[in-house]
């Protein structure tokens, strides 16, 4: 199994468990998520790439993935997301370079995929 499917199958079998405990708080929190990146006054492109910086800066690997491959799937091209690369980078610092390795070893897995 590659790694992306892996990703998306860890993903998904925990986020079912964790749904399944039925806790109104974690049920909220994740409807809050699903809408914030619905369509609205910022298109899904836009919102997707802004999750990807965020992740970064905030060093959450597993989230700087998950919103790469919804880049990938709106269409973000290698200019852009190196783009959204050099803004995480600027304002997360230093301390976001490992990150950065991680993220391009994982779009450029995407890319192949």
């Amino acid at each position: 199994m590659n790694k992306i499917q892996e990703f998306n199958d860890y993903r998904s079998k925990m986020n079912e468990k964790i749904l399944a405990s039925d806790n109104k708080v974690i049920k909220r929190i994740f409807n809050l998520d699903t809408n914030a990146f619905s369509e609205g006054s910022v298109d899904v492109k836009t919102k997707e790439m802004i999750g990807l910086a965020c992740s970064m800066v905030l060093r959450c690997d597993d989230c700087v993935k998950y919103h790469l491959g919804k880049c990938k799937e709106e269409g973000v091209n290698d200019d852009q997301i190196f783009e959204v690369f050099s803004i995480a980078n600027l304002i997360g610092g230093t301390i976001v370079i490992p990150h950065l390795r991680r993220a391009v070893e994982y779009w450029e897995t995407l890319q192949k995929d």
